[in-house]
């Protein structure tokens, strides 16, 4: 007859079983939908580019990779870093970082706003945030076009108030791309501070100027270490994307101010070179997880008592 820290051992050993039966579907789907194209990608990453632009199955070669930062020269073969890639590297890099301090600049007060009005108007002010996602990406990003071109709203103000004699040359270069990330990633980092503004209590701001702190102080030292997991929720939230972007980068960019995403989908494109393609995928890949790893590790820091 079974003792009873058997019959507790087996309940445990079934509960387990049943848990696991229970997300097994979920468990297959995230497989196939995330990790199975990440393997694939991977795996061309490692393979000979084909001739019409596929992979040679069977046969693998490291070109992909090496690629990725060197280049060899089509006279002498010598050795020599892809200023190409590295120019594009930079380019998306600097853009995601300008564009990410930019929301954060606009975002903090923004939230900050919606946060001291009145309970029965938050709502409201959080709908107005959030309107810019009924609409499509490309809708907006062709919207912002409008705005930036040179006959186009800035351009036409600027001019009317005498300010400029000729229109500004903004669109196709990196500043009609920061323009146009900004605009479409702000609510990203709108909602996230305004989540942890929400729950601050601001008695503590009342006390720090109680104290004879200044406007500056209480901001530094009571507030922004208060919202300090919103103010990081905020940046990952627009920064990966704006790393990843594409369609920004090919309609405001004009095409010649290429980014991460637009070089990628070049590779499987026109350039027909998928393991360099892949490679470059799972490079993105590589700098959107050093990103959210600094968030896991700033949130398990501060906890999550103000977001």
């Amino acid at each position: 007859m079974a003792s009873a820290a058997e019959i507790a051992s087996q309940a445990q050993r079934d509960e387990v079983r049943r848990r696991w039966l229970l997300s097994s579907p979920a468990l297959v789907i995230i497989f196939v939908a995330a990790i199975g194209p990440l393997f694939v990608m991977l795996a061309y990453s490692f393979m000979v580019k084909g001739d019409y632009g596929d992979v040679k199955f069977g046969q693998y070669s490291l070109d992909g990779w090496f690629s990725v930062l060197f280049q060899r020269d089509i006279f002498d073969d010598t050795l020599a870093f892809a200023d190409a890639h590295l120019s594009i590297f930079w380019r998306s890099l600097r853009l995601s970082f300008i564009t990410t301090a930019v929301t954060l600049l606009l975002g903090f007060p923004t939230a900050y706003f919606i946060a001291t009005r009145p309970r029965h108007t938050r709502e409201i002010w959080v709908f107005l945030v959030t309107i810019p996602f009924w609409t499509n990406l490309l809708i907006r990003t062709f919207a912002m076009q409008q705005v930036i071109r040179n006959e186009g709203i800035l351009n036409s103000l600027l001019r009317a108030a005498g300010i400029i004699d000729e229109p500004l040359q903004i669109m196709h270069t990196d500043w009609a791309i920061l323009f146009g990330m900004v605009y479409v990633y702000l609510p990203l980092m709108v909602l996230p501070l305004y989540a942890s503004m929400e729950k601050l209590d601001f008695r503590l701001v009342e006390a720090g100027y109680d104290l004879y702190a200044g406007r500056f102080s209480v901001l530094r030292r009571v507030i922004i270490p208060l919202v300090k997991p919103g103010i990081v929720a905020g940046s990952i939230l627009v920064f990966i994307p704006s790393l990843g972007a594409y369609v920004i980068p090919r309609v405001l960019g004009g095409g010649k101010n290429m980014m991460l995403g637009n070089l990628i989908e070049l590779q499987f494109g026109a350039g027909r070179n998928w393991p360099l393609g892949a490679a470059l995928s799972i490079t993105l890949m590589a700098l959107v997880m050093v990103a959210l790893l600094f968030y896991v590790r700033n949130a398990s820091r501060s906890g999550v008592q103000h977001g």
